[in-house]
């Protein structure tokens, strides 16, 4: 975590809790390696799994403490979906609910000490952003034809602005994975970062590590509310994407 050089200086890696690791032996990774990445997205299917299917398998009408929390996160993302991306988007609630499950989850697993938060590296994210993305595009497309390009064209605005503006909105629009996946990977990292810093000082200062200790305890409560928000926010920004395909041509 925190070591003295030679010179009596203080070294500190906050980077070294992102590196990829193969679980087993210590060879190069390959794309069927399997990682500390891919064993913290598995338990976070797991439990994904346990909380959505095993604990409201019964469906009790008093429910057990799992189910009612699984069906708290069911009607708060029904909702979401249903204000953001109206009735039609909610065919494609189960894909929005799981989406934000895996995320939730895996930002709050990554909290616990010695695991990995596998969101917070770009590829993760990236790959759920242009999965957004074309999902987006392709129903788009397939709802409303050539008609999906009318949202590119700004018709309440001047007819000399136009297609200037046309260019900006479609720049917009393809730079929207980049922004997805970056919010809520850069977040995430920036904490843990900050949360590794604090945690060598504390490692060095010995009986005066309180004060490390404390901004540790304080930073990790702020983290737990990055975690949520930014699933939220990665979630909402899904529903509003995905009105665009399946709304009217004036959203």
């Amino acid at each position: 975590m925190a070591t003295e050089e030679h010179g009596g200086g203080l070294q500190i890696h906050p980077m070294d809790q992102f590196i990829v690791k193969p679980l087993f032996g210590d060879g190069p990774i390959e794309w069927y390696t399997p990682t500390n990445v891919t064993l913290w997205m598995a338990i976070a299917i797991l439990a994904m799994t346990a909380l959505l299917v095993l604990s409201t398998r019964r469906r009790a009408i008093v429910p057990s403490r799992g189910q009612s929390v699984a069906e708290l996160f069911y009607g708060f993302i029904h909702k979401m979906v249903e204000d953001v991306a109206g009735h039609e988007g909610l065919k494609f609630f189960p894909y929005i609910m799981t989406l934000f499950m895996f995320v939730f989850l895996s930002n709050i697993l990554g909290l616990i000490p010695m695991s990995f938060t596998t969101t917070s590296h770009i590829a993760v994210t990236a790959v759920l952003a242009l999965l957004v993305f074309l999902t987006v595009t392709l129903v788009g497309f397939y709802r409303k034809g050539i008609g999906f390009l009318a949202m590119f064209w700004v018709s309440s605005a001047p007819l000399v602005l136009r297609p200037i503006l046309a260019v900006i909105e479609l720049i917009s629009y393809f730079v929207r994975p980049l922004s997805h996946s970056i919010r809520l990977g850069g977040n995430l990292m920036a904490g843990h970062a900050v949360i590794k810093v604090f945690a060598g000082f504390a490692g060095a200062m010995g009986i005066a590590s309180v004060v490390p200790i404390a901004a540790i305890v304080a930073i990790y409560g702020l983290e737990l509310l990055v975690a949520s928000v930014q699933a939220y926010v990665f979630t909402i920004l899904t529903c509003v994407y995905l009105r665009d395909a399946v709304g009217d041509a004036h959203h």
